[in-house]
């Protein structure tokens, strides 16, 4: 199977900045894209930035300009570099990879880290 760890979230003051990584191991052959959700206390996972294998990003509004996804696909790890943070991006922040494990098919699977803590005081 395949696993996604999360690793780097933290208690930081607004205006300050934290590093995400999520490393992904077991059985890959290739991993397509990638991407980071979070969720906020009583409120619903969304989606907070992406890339894909080739390094295309797309990111939430609330987030352009302050946060910056990229990936390492020789270590299957992607990061998420977040800058001036602000209260509002409180929440657990989990990983998403959709994973190839035979090259007998084109077809990912969907798997999901358990997630990451991020808290921003004001």
């Amino acid at each position: 199977q395949v696993q996604l760890v999360e690793s780097g979230g933290g208690l930081v003051q607004a205006g300050g900045s934290l590093r995400l990584s999520c490393a992904a191991s077991g059985l890959i052959f290739r991993i397509n894209g990638m991407n980071w959700y979070r969720q906020a206390p009583g409120k619903e996972r969304e989606l907070v930035a992406g890339i894909t294998r080739g390094g295309s990003t797309n990111y939430a509004d609330s987030v352009k300009g302050r946060f910056t996804i990229s990936r390492d696909n020789a270590k299957n790890t992607v990061y998420l570099e977040m800058n001036s943070l602000k209260p509002e991006d409180t929440g657990v922040y989990y990983c998403n990879a959709d994973v190839i494990i035979t090259f007998l098919t084109n077809s990912g699977m969907d798997y999901w880290g358990k997630g990451t803590l991020v808290t921003v005081s004001s």
